[in-house]
């Protein structure tokens, strides 16, 4: 997680007895090899034995590839908000103007405009969250499946091999201000579920 946008959702994590840690990665000039390795890094200076991670977004991709690809890192559960793990149609629609690259950044611009096949091998618990108000500008630039959350469609934040994946109304950036889904974060954190928030798909 990394900006002002994450305040609320740190302050409900913090407030329910976990300790938030801010992940910041420049992902105008990365790549996803470089974020995933400093990502990694930051885990094992920890020095902890469980160390759960949240991620939204772009944020979670960082996520899966450090567990995917680096060794040696503290156990815990995972959390992605509205990642899209399978690709993107909104980023693959700005990557096809001639400025698009630019604008979507390195990262995002080779990551989210491929065709994924993504799994999920770790033995890390992982839930999935997903929104499905289409509010948001990925609806402006690319025609979405229903249900979205405006940047993000619900299909492309499946992954094979997660534990849960649940659905709530709401957009892709209200999911961070969202009390409901930091519930629902907190209870998967704490026991491996999501209980009976949102609508399980």
């Amino acid at each position: 997680m990394s900006g002002l946008e994450t305040f609320l959702l740190r302050n409900r994590l913090a407030e329910a007895g976990f300790e938030p840690s801010v992940f910041r990665y420049p992902s105008m000039q990365a790549d996803i090899g470089e974020a995933a390795a400093a990502l990694a890094r930051r885990l094992r200076e920890l020095g902890e034995e469980t160390v759960h991670l949240v991620g939204h977004s772009l944020g979670g991709l960082v996520i899966h590839d450090a567990i995917d690809s680096q060794g040696g890192l503290p156990m815990g559960r995972v959390v992605l908000m509205g990642s899209p793990v399978q690709g993107s149609r909104a980023a693959r629609a700005v990557a096809a103007w001639s400025l698009g690259p630019h604008l979507l950044g390195r990262l995002a611009a080779a990551e989210l405009t491929r065709a994924a096949a993504r799994g999920w091998s770790s033995p890390r618990e992982l839930g999935i969250i997903a929104g499905s108000r289409s509010a948001g500008m990925g609806r402006w630039f690319a025609e979405l499946p229903v249900p979205n959350d405006g940047t993000v469609s619900v299909d492309e934040t499946r992954l094979a091999g997660a534990k849960e994946h649940i659905v709530f109304d709401v957009s892709h950036t209200g999911m961070l201000f969202s009390a409901p889904i930091a519930a629902a974060t907190i209870g998967f954190l704490r026991a491996g579920r999501f209980a009976d928030a949102g609508n399980s798909a």
